[in-house]
């Protein structure tokens, strides 16, 4: 059969990786600016926590919308649009003078990164199957990378003198360069319907319902491991410094220094990931991640010394790092459902448990203990190893 590529897939490749790159930069770059955000508009934590939802809400809006575009227009086009949504708002969340205006404009930029975080996967899927051996970890690592780069950029360029709206300024510039330099390197949409026929034109015999793909069990069952292991994500980025600071006594100018060191195991472990899935193989990076991942948040947990707790934190991010990369390429060669289908299903449903998930342990916590939501996250960390172990052994 004529191969369907007519681009180089190193170049294809390298190109996926910037956008990764770029989304992460453009999504971490909000974090130094909320309290700019919150001093200017005068809000409370309250108020600023409903504020904060929207980000969330515009990207959980998009993700589902996200695929039939990316069905109807390429991968790439949508991304290309995607980061001009997001360069263009990304400089007003640090002017705009009301509280609505920063509403609207906070919903636009969660929908260009939900957007985006969905396109990019497709595409990435796409070259992955092509390509022949894993890439996904990889493409997830740049996103890491991104996102630390992000959230410390912005606060360089304003110590280097610069102000901060003219530093946004820069970094939404840098975005919409790199996207548009590499946009060429991306697959058109022609190719990927062409890729995508092949790898998903075998027969169904899972039982699952064809007429609606979202419902398809093999879909939910991935969407459901996804939510999981989000949600131990979440809970890092929102229960962490407080876990430090309330439960081990550490001051609160070095509370956050848990999900930094989750953070960096976790960078450095996908960018390794590659090399890993295709060596051991996904199953055993999903069952001994997530096993590896709840023994090392019991630690944390327990350990009655600090050091012990932040290296139950890098063991979590090692453990967790590889094993959505594993469950994206899962679902990019499901029998009968092509990726632009199942990709944006298991990221808005894992994207809501990032979302949803903290809030939900916080509940735990509310009624029993920080400590024991903290272990309901490792109990479902296990749970998640379990469940792919058995349905992956069923099926070898």
């Amino acid at each position: 059969m004529r191969n369907p590529i007519s681009v180089d897939l190193q170049k294809t490749r390298r190109a996926t990786q910037f956008i990764f790159l770029v989304c992460g930069v453009g999504m971490a770059s909000w974090a130094p600016m909320v309290p700019y955000a919150k001093d200017r508009l005068g809000l409370n934590d309250a108020s600023l926590g409903l504020l904060l939802l929207l980000l969330g809400g515009g990207a959980l809006l998009m993700m589902p919308l996200s695929g039939m575009m990316v069905n109807r227009f390429g991968s790439r086009m949508v991304i290309a649009v995607s980061v001009w949504v997001v360069a263009l708002t990304l400089p007003l969340l640090l002017i705009l003078p009301s509280v609505a205006a920063m509403a609207i404009t906070l919903f636009l930029f969660g929908a260009g990164i939900g957007t985006m975080d969905v396109a990019m996967n497709a595409h990435g899927v796409q070259v992955q199957n092509l390509y022949g051996r894993p890439i996904m970890s990889s493409l997830h690592g740049l996103f890491s990378v991104g996102g630390l780069f992000g959230s410390l950029g912005l606060g360089f360029l304003i110590t280097l003198g610069l102000h901060p709206v003219y530093a946004a300024v820069g970094i939404a510039t840098l975005l919409v360069t790199i996207a548009t330099v590499q946009y060429t390197y991306l697959f058109p949409a022609e190719t990927e319907k062409e890729a995508a026929a092949r790898f998903s034109a075998t027969e169904d015999k899972s039982g699952g319902s064809m007429r609606f793909p979202w419902l398809h069990g093999s879909v939910l069952f991935l969407g459901a491991m996804c939510f999981a292991v989000f949600l131990s994500e979440g809970a890092m980025l929102d229960w962490s410094a407080i876990f430090l600071r309330d439960i081990k006594g550490v001051a609160p100018e070095f509370s956050g220094v848990g999900y930094a060191a989750f953070s960096v195991a976790m960078a450095a472990m996908r960018l390794l990931g590659d090399g890993i899935v295709a060596r051991l193989s996904g199953k055993k990076v999903v069952v001994y991640g997530g096993l590896l991942a709840a023994a090392g948040l019991c630690l944390a947990i327990v350990s009655p010394w600090v050091p012990g707790s932040l290296f139950g934190f890098v063991l979590l991010g090692v453990g967790a790092a590889n094993i959505v990369p594993v469950f994206f390429s899962e679902a990019g060669r499901l029998p009968g459902i092509p990726p632009p289908i199942s990709i944006p299903a298991i990221t808005t449903i894992g994207y809501a448990g990032q979302l949803a998930g903290p809030a939900l342990l916080g509940f735990i916590a509310y009624s029993f203990s920080l400590p024991i939501a903290l272990g309901f996250s490792a109990l479902l960390l296990v749970l998640v190893a379990v469940a792919f172990g058995v349905k992956k052994g069923s099926t070898v």
